[in-house]
C-alpha cells in the first residue's frame, strides 16, 4: 500500500534551517510529482511547493518563494524540503503529498514550530 513517511521537524528560531524528508513506498515514486503542503493552527491546509517526476520542474507558493527548495532522490524515493529564514508564520504541519491514479495520498505530517 501506498505510505508516506515525514521527518525532520523541530523547534527552531526565527531566521534558522530545517530539511524535512518525506520517504515513499508503494508505488513507482519517479512516475509521479510529489508535493508538500502545511497546515497551520485554525487554518486551512495549503500548498507549499511542488517537484515533477523527474525533478526538473519545480513550483512554490509566493509565501515560500526564495527561502524553500523542494528536492528530490528517486533512487532512494524521497522528497525533501529544505526550508531556510524560516519566519514564525512558517509554524504548521507540514505534510507530504503524491497523486496517483487511484487517490491523493498523505502521510502523518512533521510538526515545525519556528519561535524564540
Amino acid at each position: 500500500q501506498v505510505q508516506l513517511v515525514e521527518s525532520g521537524g523541530d523547534l527552531v528560531q526565527p531566521g534558522g534551517s530545517l530539511r524535512l524528508s518525506c520517504a515513499a513506498s508503494g508505488f513507482t515514486f519517479s512516475a509521479y510529482a510529489m508535493r508538500w503542503y502545511r497546515q497551520a493552527p485554525e487554518k486551512e491546509r495549503e500548498f507549499v511547493a511542488r517537484i515533477s517526476n523527474s525533478g526538473g520542474i519545480t513550483k512554490y507558493a509566493d509565501s515560500v518563494k526564495g527561502r524553500f527548495t523542494i528536492s528530490r532522490d528517486n533512487a532512494k524515493k524521497t522528497v525533501y524540503l529544505q526550508m531556510n529564514s524560516l519566519k514564525s508564520d512558517d509554524t504548521a504541519v507540514y505534510y507530504c503529498n503524491a497523486q496517483l491514479l487511484s487517490g491523493s495520498y498523505w502521510g502523518q505530517g512533521t510538526q515545525v514550530t519556528v519561535s524564540s
